[in-house]
């Protein structure tokens, strides 16, 4: 299963995102496969708070369009949302050890963690910060 970071979010979202059309492309070719995909539950939450800030965009994106945008992914018949399961500090714990994890760090490693729960096989990012995990392989849709 492969599943989605933020960033690729927040791209394929935003049309002023030099990554729009790439990040597009990735997701639309993601929803229109046969394979189950995932978006990790902080990732969502994170689309939202950085699509919505006034400080990040000059014209932030209006809380009812980013909660439709999730609301229509959630309508893909092979998307499902992950979270933490039931081992998640079993999984957490070594992870941010082994990375050093610490402060904001964490919140990759969360993800990280989520990701090797649910039986992820690839995370989809354009954030370098992932490769310090690895036992979870990454890619990023953006390039080649």
């Amino acid at each position: 299963m492969i599943a989605v970071d933020t960033n690729i979010l927040v791209y394929a979202h935003r049309t002023d995102s030099p990554f729009h059309e790439r990040a597009r492309s990735s997701l639309e070719s993601l929803a229109s496969g046969t394979r189950e995909w995932a978006i990790p539950w902080p990732c969502a939450h994170e689309f939202f708070a950085i699509v919505t800030h006034p400080r990040i965009y000059k014209t932030a994106t209006p809380p009812e369009t980013a909660f439709a945008q999730l609301r229509a992914l959630q309508t893909l018949a092979n998307l499902v949302f992950i979270a933490e399961a039931d081992d998640h500090l079993q999984r957490l714990e070594p992870l941010a050890l082994a990375a050093k994890a610490q402060g904001g760090a964490i919140h990759d490693a969360r993800i990280a963690a989520i990701c090797l729960s649910h039986g992820v096989a690839e995370l989809w990012s354009a954030d370098r910060d992932f490769s310090r995990f690895p036992a979870l392989a990454v890619r990023n849709p953006l390039v080649g």
